[in-house]
Formats: C-alpha cells, sequence, structure tokens
C-alpha cells in the first residue's frame, strides 16, 4: 500500500467511525428525549407517546405530552444542537479549545442586553428573547472588530472577547444589585439558563433559523480545513481567508445569539461539546454533525437531571454549569503544563 492508499483507507476509516458515533448519539438522543415526555409528576407509559404525539388521544395526557413536556424538549433539542456546532466552528476555526460563545463573551453580550430589558424596561417573553439575539450579535460584531488588526488571531479574539465579556458581566452585576427585588429575581432566572415554561414561540423561531444557519455551516465547513493550516497556507490553497473566517464567525455568532435567545445562556454546552464528539470519534477530527448531536444530547440529559434526579427541580443552566467549570479548571492546568497558556 502506497502512502496516497494509506491516506485514503485511513480517511474511510474515520468517517465510518464518525457516522457511527453520529447514529449511536442519534439513538442516545431519542432515548433521552422519550424519557423527558414521559418522566414527570404525571407519568405516562413509553408506548403510548406515539398515539399522543400523532393526534392518536386527546385529554390530559395529550395536554400534558403536546403543550408542556414537548415544546420544551424541542427547545431543548434545538438549543443543544445550535450551541454544539456553534462551539466546534469557534475552536476549529479559531484553533482555540477555549473558544466558545461562553467564553468570549457572546453569551455575556446577550446576558446584558436581556438584563437591561428586564431591569429597565420591564420586559418580558419574546421582547427578551429579541434583546438577548440583538446584545449577542452587537457584541460578536464588536469583538470581531477589535480584534482584526492585521488578521483575526485565534488567541487576540479570545483575549478580546473575554474583556468584553468581562465588562458586560459587571454591567449585569451593577443591574442585579440595583433592579427592584421581583425584577432581579425574574433576570436571575433567564440568566441561569433555563428550559423551564418553553412554549412553541421558543423554539418556532429557533427551529427557523437553524433550517439557515446549520447548512450553512456546513457547507462554510469545508473551509475550516484550509484555514486551520494558516493563514498563508490557505491563500496558497487558494482560499479568500478574510471572508471565509467571517463567514464563518458570523454563523458561529448567529448560532449562539439565537439559542441563548431561546433558553438563555445555558452555560458550557458550546464549551464541551466539540471535546466530547473529537473524544468519541477517536483519532479523527470530529466533524460539526458529532459535536451538534453531543450539544443536543448533554443539554437534554442535563434537563433531566435537573427536573428528576437531583431532588427538585432545577434549571438546567446549574447542571451544565456544574458539569463544564471543572472540565475548564482541568483544561486550564494541563494547557499550562504544556505550555500553550
Amino acid at each position: 500500500m502506497n502512502a496516497v492508499e494509506a491516506v485514503v483507507a485511513a480517511r474511510r476509516r474515520d468517517a465510518v467511525r464518525s457516522r457511527s458515533v453520529s447514529l449511536l448519539l442519534f439513538l442516545a438522543i431519542v432515548v433521552v428525549f422519550a424519557a423527558s415526555l414521559a418522566v414527570g409528576d404525571f407519568p405516562l407509559p413509553i408506548g403510548d407517546l406515539p398515539g399522543l404525539l400523532f393526534g392518536d388521544d386527546v385529554g390530559r395526557a395529550a395536554y400534558v405530552v403536546t403543550e408542556l413536556r414537548l415544546p420544551r424538549a424541542v427547545t431543548g433539542l434545538l438549543v443543544g444542537v445550535a450551541f454544539g456546532t456553534a462551539g466546534a466552528l469557534f475552536q476549529r476555526l479559531l484553533r482555540n479549545p477555549l473558544a466558545s460563545p461562553d467564553v468570549i463573551g457572546v453569551t455575556q453580550g446577550a446576558s446584558a442586553a436581556a438584563v437591561v430589558a428586564i431591569v429597565l424596561f420591564g420586559a418580558a417573553g419574546p421582547v427578551v428573547s429579541a434583546a438577548a439575539l440583538a446584545g449577542a450579535l452587537l457584541t460578536g460584531a464588536a469583538i470581531y472588530l477589535l480584534s482584526r488588526r492585521g488578521g483575526v488571531h485565534g488567541y487576540r479574539l479570545v483575549l478580546v472577547g473575554v474583556g468584553i465579556g468581562a465588562m458586560l458581566t459587571s454591567v449585569v452585576s451593577y443591574l442585579m444589585t440595583w433592579a427592584d427585588v421581583t425584577l432581579a429575581q425574574q433576570a436571575l432566572i433567564w440568566l441561569t439558563g433555563n428550559l423551564n415554561a418553553r412554549t412553541w414561540d421558543h423554539a418556532g423561531p429557533l427551529a427557523a433559523a437553524l433550517v439557515v444557519l446549520v447548512p450553512a455551516a456546513l457547507l462554510l465547513s469545508r473551509a475550516l480545513t484550509g484555514l486551520q493550516l494558516g493563514d498563508d497556507t490557505a491563500a496558497g490553497l487558494g482560499l479568500r481567508v478574510e471572508r471565509s473566517r467571517l463567514a464563518l464567525l458570523v454563523v458561529a455568532v448567529a448560532l449562539a445569539a439565537f439559542a441563548t435567545a431561546a433558553a438563555g445562556p445555558i452555560s458550557f454546552v458550546a464549551f464541551v461539546a466539540n471535546p466530547i464528539a473529537t473524544r468519541l470519534v477517536g483519532g479523527a477530527r470530529a466533524g460539526l454533525v458529532p459535536a451538534a448531536l453531543t450539544g443536543a444530547l448533554v443539554v437534554l440529559l442535563g434537563d433531566f437531571a435537573a427536573q428528576h434526579l437531583l431532588g427538585e427541580q432545577l434549571p438546567v443552566g446549574v447542571v451544565t454549569g456544574a458539569v463544564g467549570a471543572p472540565y475548564l479548571l482541568w483544561l486550564l492546568a494541563t494547557a499550562n503544563r504544556a505550555g500553550r497558556v
């Protein structure tokens, strides 16, 4: 076997491994999704779910599933896909494991805008979601503009994002201490990242956004391999470096923005989805599909645990934060020993 045949065989094995992992992740999502519909204060046999979902039954059980549990589960699924895809795009594009929207300031921008809307204007519901979406997009644009001198580099963008995120976090802290107790409590619930009381009004806009953004991410991801080789090499291969990078950043920020607008800043999902997917795929670099499915599974599992396994109902962000924060500390410690940070 010559070198070319060896490379082709290795790529074929990686593709098979990636598809197998994606299939297993999909099956796990189906199981957790079904459990989230069946388990609760009003338990239901899983075998009854198809009839309830497709309108073969009416009454209390149908209302509980289709109007209460299904919108929550669908929103969690879509939020996980969005965060997982966004995290993979950021980390692969910037070649930095710290480059996720909740670390570099994008979700802090959404949080600040949402808290301003709640505390200063008494907003609720879709208005808060719209404010969060606008805040995330504006923050992403500001981070890009401030870090683009001489070309956007991974560590520069991360550092600029961390600085902007710290500034926005201080704004949120000030507003929370200044606000009326009732409004501060409402803002705190949103800031934790929460799927409680999610309705089709939350899931619908996010689903519409993903119909556009996920195919765009998959199409643009073809340029990621070249960009990861460095700007000079990518340009030598014929890539329009800045245009491709900007397009990928826009898609990644938009994914994080819509997800945050739908469920709040559910912490660390974007941060851990791609590394977990990469470990599952093995020697191959995880594509966007395994990362997206991993994000969906993390959110659904976190929400199920927060609702049914911890003794009292908690926001899903509490669980994902408890899992993600130790991983961040471990990553920083190992990277520091390796001399990369």
